[in-house]
């Protein structure tokens, strides 16, 4: 199974032997700042949107890989049943979302808002941040007076 980790100042997905040959790549390493917004997919096929472009897609059990849409490119590693880890990403980078189907997508979503977050903050004085909030929380600069 897939991991969604951070290293570094990366998003990074780690894929199974499997995943890897069926997506023909090892992962995928994305700077955080690139990072608009993480969460939790309750339902997996929802994390889902496009047509494969590159991997395997077999329906209603896996889809690993990329799949092209109007606003873009995904990279998934989504199994069927469960939750899926979601971070979508800033405009104009070279992948739109990264949908991962994690033994703990909840823990994962956390470590990525963490060091967004923390990232975010290490940002030059004066500059916005990555603005990474929990869905329902409001966006937050770091100069927002307190």
């Amino acid at each position: 199974m897939a991991h969604l980790l951070v290293q570094n100042d990366d998003v990074v997905v780690r894929l199974s032997w499997r995943e890897a040959l069926a997506a023909r790549r090892k992962g995928v390493r994305v700077p955080l700042g690139d990072v608009r917004e993480a969460r939790v997919e309750p339902d997996w096929w929802r994390a889902l949107r496009g047509t494969v472009e590159r991997g395997r897609w077999r329906p209603g059990r896996f889809c690993t890989g990329t799949r092209r849409h109007a606003t873009g490119v995904d990279f998934v590693a989504v199994r069927a049943p469960g939750p899926v880890a979601v971070v979508e990403l800033f405009p104009g980078r070279g992948l739109a979302r990264l949908a991962v189907s994690s033994v703990d997508p909840d823990g994962a979503v956390k470590a990525v808002r963490l060091a967004a977050r923390r990232y975010g903050d290490d940002d030059e004085p004066g500059s916005a941040g990555t603005g990474v909030a929990a869905p329902g929380e409001p966006e937050t600069s770091p100069d927002a007076a307190t």
